[in-house]
């Protein structure tokens, strides 16, 4: 951004050093792309951001965003699956739109982008190792707004962002495991308690029932901890419902009184 005194490394030194420790501080993956973004705007001086992160479903989702803006034109190109954020996301490298109402590779991103008063994008793609796991967008209202300094400071932001997404992301999957290992448990417990069965009985039912009803088994945990009774089932299951789920291992199987 030329002339504006953004752009440089030593005019965002102090704001790298707070972003390092906001990052270190944030807790879930909400919490970090939003700290991620707080820093973007006066680090680069563009005026509009947002993160779109890639999932295992194949289907990116926006994991925060500036304003209305940035959402509607990220929804706009994963909806149809074209536009600068789409090439960076699949691609694994940056992208520059200088300005939308010239640019002509996708005209309909750019139509709806002008619409908004939106004219430079720069897609910087979210790297940690040979993946791309997501990108940070920056916007500007005014046409060729970014300098080659704050194309700099840019992927420098995507490089801490790449970092501290991941680490967020498989802090939450940790977490996630713990508490589906805790329903699961929860769930044993009952059938346990119930059938007078043993563990390993207990976990075969559930295993069993997952994989015929095609059900999440920590999803058949939940819902037989909320209902008392297997997921479908309007009543509980008999005996040999039980006897054949655990594979031919019950010991035994009354409910219990």
């Amino acid at each position: 951004m030329s002339g504006t005194g953004h752009g440089t490394i030593d005019n965002t030194s102090d704001v790298f050093a707070d972003l390092a420790m906001e990052l270190y501080e944030s807790v879930g993956v909400e919490h970090t792309a939003a700290a991620v973004l707080q820093f973007v705007l006066p680090a680069v001086g563009c005026s509009h951001a947002a993160m779109v992160l890639a999932h295992r479903s194949g289907r990116p989702a926006i994991a925060a965003v500036t304003d209305p803006i940035m959402e509607t034109v990220s929804q706009l190109q994963m909806d149809t699956g074209d536009g600068p954020l789409i090439v960076a996301l699949a691609d694994g490298i940056p992208v520059l739109v200088r300005d939308s109402t010239t640019d002509a590779r996708w005209p309909e991103w750019a139509t709806k982008t002008c619409e908004l008063g939106l004219r430079t994008v720069l897609q910087v793609p979210l790297r940690t190792g040979q993946r791309t796991t997501g990108v940070l967008t920056f916007g500007s209202s005014g046409p060729d707004a970014f300098d080659a300094g704050d194309e700099a400071i840019a992927h420098i932001l995507g490089l801490h962002a790449a970092i501290a997404m991941g680490t967020a992301r498989h802090e939450e999957t940790l977490h996630q495991a713990a508490d589906a290992r805790k329903l699961i448990g929860q769930a044993m417990g009952i059938l346990m308690e119930r059938y007078s069965l043993d563990d390993e009985q207990a976990f075969a039912t559930l295993r069993r029932y997952s994989q015929d009803n095609n059900i999440k088994l920590h999803t058949v945990a939940l819902r037989l901890i909320a209902t008392r009774n297997l997921p479908g089932r309007s009543a509980p299951p008999s005996n040999s419902d039980i006897a054949q789920m655990t594979r031919g291992r019950p010991a035994s199987v009354q409910p219990s009184t």
